[in-house]
């Protein structure tokens, strides 16, 4: 596994990327002719409508698939040419995740929720390093509450914790107030972009939220599976 790229590398570069699906009586082009290069500590606002393709993008930057052509280099590393558990060796070190669904395990505590990944990541000052970030999304007393006992917003806070406590590389974001109220949703909003500051973490996030989107230095749109 590489180290962080050198100064100019773009931390992500997606080269003539396609994804295709094959069915029964014909092959679905799912994304075509994707060529994308983002800086560090960018932000990057992913729109479209819905079926364009933009959580699958997504998931391919991500690492969580392959293309069927093209490449893709994330942080130096060549995703296509890794195998499942290489991909996730270089996730595990480089990226942090916030989906819709919060996807917090419900039989643990917001505190253990966000304590997981860095126990899988070095085990250093687990407690500690979980607690503090909890704190500064607000959560510092709810700490042994489990999902079901917290709101919406509060379960996506703890989802933030959780996807910046391990300091990543790169974070991406799919539909992060997707399920969130607009108050709500645009609390969210700021702390994400406020982690991001503190962090110079690059930011990727898939949107239908154009007022999320233009708070991102840079927006791209797809249509049926291609940037434009």
């Amino acid at each position: 596994m590489n180290s962080m790229p050198q100064n100019g590398t773009p931390v992500l570069q997606a080269t003539n990327v396609e994804k295709s699906v094959s069915m029964p009586d014909q092959v679905l082009t799912i994304l075509s002719s994707i060529n994308l290069s983002v800086a560090a500590a960018e932000t990057l606002a992913i729109v479209g409508e819905s079926g364009s393709g933009k959580s699958t993008l997504l998931g391919l930057l991500a690492g969580l698939d392959v293309p069927s052509s093209g490449s893709i280099h994330l942080m130096g590393n060549q995703l296509d040419a890794m195998s499942e558990d290489q991909r996730a060796g270089v996730r595990a070190a480089h990226v942090g995740f916030v989906f819709q669904s919060f996807q917090l395990l419900p039989n643990l505590t917001a505190l253990e929720n966000v304590m997981l990944p860095l126990e899988i990541a070095d085990g250093r000052h687990v407690p500690e390093r979980a607690r503090e970030m909890l704190t500064r999304v607000g959560l510092g007393q709810r700490l042994r509450h489990y999902p079901s006992q917290l709101s919406g917003g509060e379960q996506q806070r703890v989802a933030l914790a959780r996807a910046f406590v391990t300091e990543p590389d790169i974070l991406f974001a799919d539909e992060p107030t997707g399920n969130l109220d607009t108050h709500t949703g645009e609390a969210i909003a700021d702390q994400l972009f406020e982690l991001n500051r503190s962090h110079q973490t690059t930011l990727i996030l898939v949107t239908h939220d154009m007022t999320l989107a233009q708070r991102c230095g840079r927006t791209v749109t797809m249509n049926a599976g291609q940037l434009s």
